[in-house]
């Protein structure tokens, strides 16, 4: 139901302490109305019967303690219903309550007595139970003084209905009250608590964020940094000077890739489209797949430049791993509304050509800017290929 302030976080911790304590205050400070019967036959004139003032001071005093009781236990922890001390809580005050009817002048004030305890039973009621339960003690205060109705010895205050409408309606309100303070305090949790999960859910996907581009940036200095070693292999003691060459270039790539690596933890690494083509280009190249670029990537707009450079990496990452590609499309189109890049390679297994996590990972990517990405196999057999493809709005839909 209710968590205890000690589990908020420190920067709202004072607030929220605050208004615990208010609402705690709030509700409590409501059980000294039980006094009232006593001061009430402390300011008649006539002298009270001792057994009325000793009940009536002892129903308070139970009135008190237990109310502030019943109120700190429904501010600390969740629970389960009404236990045996709130039914006997409310049985004898309602007893009470019906004593006074029978031998009191005019017993409205005593109606507080009910009422009270009745708000404090409600709160340690589960919500699915408490319109229940609230009915259920206001028809027992209200029998109460139905019952004590006939054997009064005093003369009749109007109707005998009054009373146990009196008395259902001090139930009622005290609960309404009651269930409303609480759940000011419990939305006000809510809150907080839905302002953790806001964090936390940035601080997630900030971490997916710079987990695709390590994927990206890292999948794709490796796959390169392996093409050159096995090439490097080849050639020892076939072409030397051409093997030093490569080892030479394998020696720039692992000082690439760290360099990258090291622009992506600190947040500061931009892509550039063309540099990405670029190297795409070469890349497969080396691995003998013939590569045409179709279109200027200079027409894509920046901001969605570093998007589209994890779609060239992604793309040439997976011809690399999975095809026996001997070619690669790159066509790059861009119009007033909408930028495309699309990469369609061949020498794949249609069987073996599902989009893997990082492509779906791309997907996510694109649709926080209300693009998308979209893997398909064209055709079957010898002359399929693979289309890798992305498109993204040029310009934002609030503009």
């Amino acid at each position: 139901m209710l968590r205890d302030v000690s589990d908020v976080r420190p920067e709202y911790g004072t607030m929220l302490r605050r208004l615990h304590k208010y609402t705690w205050w709030s509700l409590a400070a409501l059980s000294y109305l039980a006094l009232i019967p006593w001061l009430q036959l402390a300011a008649d004139d006539q002298e009270p019967r001792p057994v009325l003032l000793m009940t009536t001071i002892g129903a308070g005093v139970v009135v008190v303690v237990q109310r502030t009781r019943f109120v700190h236990h429904s501010l600390s922890q969740d629970h389960r219903g009404p236990t045996v001390e709130h039914v006997l809580t409310f049985a004898a005050v309602t007893a009470v309550w019906g004593y006074a009817v029978a031998v009191v002048g005019n017993p409205t004030s005593w109606a507080f007595l009910p009422g009270l305890v009745a708000g404090g039973v409600v709160l340690n009621t589960p919500k699915g139970r408490r319109l229940l339960t609230t009915l259920g003690l206001a028809v027992g205060a209200a029998g109460a003084s139905l019952a004590a109705i006939p054997v009064r010895d005093v003369d009749p205050v109007g109707i005998p209905w009054f009373m146990a409408l009196l008395a259902s309606a001090f139930v009622l309100c005290f609960a309404a009250l009651d269930l409303t303070q609480v759940w000011f305090w419990d939305m006000v949790v809510q809150l907080d608590r839905s302002r953790e999960l806001a964090e936390e859910l940035a601080v997630a996907r900030e971490r997916l964020r710079f987990a695709a581009d390590l994927h990206d940036i890292q999948g794709h200095h490796l796959q390169a940094i392996m093409l050159k070693g096995e090439l490097t292999e080849r050639l020892i003691g076939r072409d030397d000077e051409a093997a030093r060459e490569h080892a030479a270039e394998l020696t720039e790539l692992a000082r690439t890739a760290m360099t990258d690596t090291r622009r992506v933890v600190h947040g500061y690494r931009s892509t550039d489209l063309r540099r990405e083509l670029a190297n795409a280009v070469e890349l497969l190249g080396a691995a003998g797949i013939d590569t045409h670029v179709r279109g200027d990537a200079r027409a894509v707009p920046p901001p969605l430049q570093t998007l589209f450079g994890a779609l060239i990496r992604e793309g040439t990452t997976n011809i690399l791993r999975h095809s026996d590609a001997s070619r690669c499309d790159v066509v790059v189109e861009v119009d007033s509304t909408t930028a495309r890049i699309r990469l369609v390679n061949d020498g794949i297994t249609p069987r073996n050509s599902g989009p893997g996590s990082g492509i779906t990972g791309l997907r996510e990517r694109f649709a926080t800017l209300g693009g998308d990405v979209e893997g398909r196999v064209i055709g079957d057999g010898e002359t399929a290929v693979f289309e890798l493809g992305g498109h993204a709005p040029t310009r934002r839909r609030n503009d």
